[in-house]
């Protein structure tokens, strides 16, 4: 039996987002009343000014809301917390500065992992710019990683995980590309795994990635899947010891990984990706993991995937929507939603929510019929997945931070 292993503990109404796509990392949220329309005159509870630019997703514990921002130089980095019943800013607080910031992708930003967070703590991540865990309280420093190499090329993306007492971290850069496990309380490293990986060429642009990984249990062994450029691989979370690998051809992998149906759903990346539907080895077993099928038309190189029930569903990065059946990867529906796309969807009760670069909102059905329940326009754009909070979504756009709610 193979189930997903849930790294925090689910709230009632959710009120936590305690990580990049929510409780459960996959997009989902058992809220119940988020609402279906909106505008800037309509279902605003607040609209909050962030300074800076930053593509990190907010996250939610209790009263607060926690996000990063960052000069557009990528000189000085910063974090906020905002009250998240009034939309007031309780701290604003200067982390890191930066003498010779290196470039980045203009899709990109200094500030675009998501923190984690838990009860007293959250853990903020600027790649290799630094890494911070603070107490969430007083905003105190608690401690801090500036020691970890990696030249991201075009910006830092991976978001941090906390697994146990681990917080596991990406660096897929041109130079340098590993993982490594901190110790939560201290930030001393606990693991350090090489990649190991035949990337077929000496151009660090092709060894890059953005991803964030998953635990797993398959059949009681632990199994940490951690896909990057060229190849996904299932790492030990308590050792960094490589279980099993999946080469690929393409780089920059982006999406966060899903877990169904005794399939994981990986996808490749770009420049044209592909998604795949493995069967995950184990430890022991004879040669890699099984490709179960693979899609190549309209997946993604940015956004993740949803999977709801037996269904996957997908928003192209051109904006066009599709979903699949999970077990076979053939198309049920596909259409044309218009616009483009980095943020993540997310899916509540029926509905999936998808928010685009010109700040359109589409609200699409769940279901093997594509059918559009509402369309939304807010602010000046999405680049940051969004958040939900009891009743409230939760969303940034490139200039402010709004609370949604009926």
């Amino acid at each position: 039996m193979i189930l997903l292993l849930v790294t925090t503990q689910r709230t009632s109404a959710a009120e936590n987002w305690p990580q990049f796509r929510g409780p459960t990392g996959d997009g989902h949220t058992d809220a119940v009343g988020l609402p279906l329309t909106w505008s800037d005159e309509e279902h605003v509870a607040w609209k909050t000014p962030i300074h800076g630019r930053g593509w990190s997703s907010p996250v939610v514990w209790g009263k607060q809301i926690w996000l990063t921002t960052a000069t557009a130089d990528g000189k000085q980095m910063f974090v906020l917390c905002v009250d998240r019943h009034t939309g007031k800013i309780v701290h604003d607080l200067k982390l890191f500065d930066n003498k010779k910031p290196r470039k980045i992708n203009k899709l990109n930003s200094y500030a675009s992992p998501t923190p984690v967070i838990e009860k007293g703590r959250i853990y903020i991540h600027f790649g290799s710019y630094g890494t911070a865990c603070l107490d969430t309280t007083e905003g105190k420093v608690l401690w801090t990683r500036r020691d970890l190499p990696c030249h991201h090329w075009r910006g830092p993306g991976s978001s941090p995980f906390l697994y146990g007492e681990k917080l596991i971290i990406h660096y897929d850069g041109y130079d340098f590309q590993y993982v490594v496990a901190l110790d939560k309380k201290t930030g001393k490293t606990i693991w350090k795994k090489d990649r190991d990986i035949d990337y077929g060429t000496t151009n660090g642009d092709h060894m890059k990635a953005y991803c964030t990984p998953i635990v797993i249990d398959v059949d009681g062994q632990k199994q940490l899947i951690s896909p990057t450029s060229k190849a996904t691989v299932a790492l030990d979370p308590a050792t960094g010891k490589r279980l099993w690998k999946i080469p690929y051809k393409q780089f920059s992998t982006t999406a966060r990984p899903l877990f169904g149906h005794n399939l994981l759903f990986i996808n490749t990346g770009f420049p044209k990706a592909e998604l795949l539907a493995v069967q995950p080895g184990r430890k022991g077993s004879a040669g890699d993991p099984n490709i179960v099928w693979r899609v190549t038309k309209s997946v993604p190189s940015k956004p993740s995937q949803l999977l709801i029930d037996d269904l996957l569903y997908l928003i192209h990065d051109q904006g066009v929507a599709s979903c699949l059946d999970a077990k076979t990867g053939k198309t049920v529906w596909s259409a044309r939603v218009g616009g483009q796309y980095s943020a993540s969807p997310i899916y509540a009760k029926g509905r999936i929510y998808c928010f685009s670069h010109e700040g359109k909102v589409t609200v699409i059905k769940s279901g093997r019929k594509y059918e559009v329940l509402a369309q939304n326009k807010l602010g000046d754009g999405f680049m940051a997945s969004p958040a939900v909070t009891g009743k409230a979504l939760i969303l940034r756009s490139r200039t402010h931070l709004y609370r949604i709610e009926q």
